[in-house]
C-alpha cells in the first residue's frame, strides 16, 4: 500500500520547472524576434541588409527557438506522465 492518497498530487521537482520555463522562455524570444522582423519589413525595411548586424541573429532565433520549444514541451509532458504513474504504481 502506498503512503499516499488517491487525491494527493505528486510534488513538482525542479528539473520539472527549469524544463517549463526554458520552454516558456524560448518561444516567448521567438516569437518577439518574428514580430520584429515582421515590423521591420512592415516599415520599409525591405530593402536594407538583413545579413549584417544582429539581424541573421533575430532571423535565426525563430528557426530554431520554437522548435527547441516545443521538443521541451514534449519531454516536459512525457516526464510528468511517466512520474505520475509510476507514483500511482507505488513504485
Amino acid at each position: 500500500m502506498s503512503p499516499r492518497t488517491p487525491g494527493e498530487d505528486v510534488p513538482v521537482r525542479r528539473i520539472d520547472r527549469i524544463l517549463a520555463f526554458m520552454s516558456l522562455g524560448i518561444a516567448i524570444l521567438s516569437i518577439v524576434c518574428f514580430f520584429a522582423i515582421m515590423i521591420s519589413t512592415a516599415t520599409g525595411m525591405e530593402q536594407a541588409d538583413y545579413s549584417t548586424g544582429i539581424w541573421p541573429v533575430v532571423t535565426a532565433i525563430p528557426l530554431f527557438g520554437l522548435p527547441l520549444a516545443f521538443i521541451l514541451i514534449l519531454v516536459l509532458l512525457i516526464m510528468s506522465f511517466v512520474r505520475r504513474a509510476r507514483a500511482n504504481r507505488g513504485g
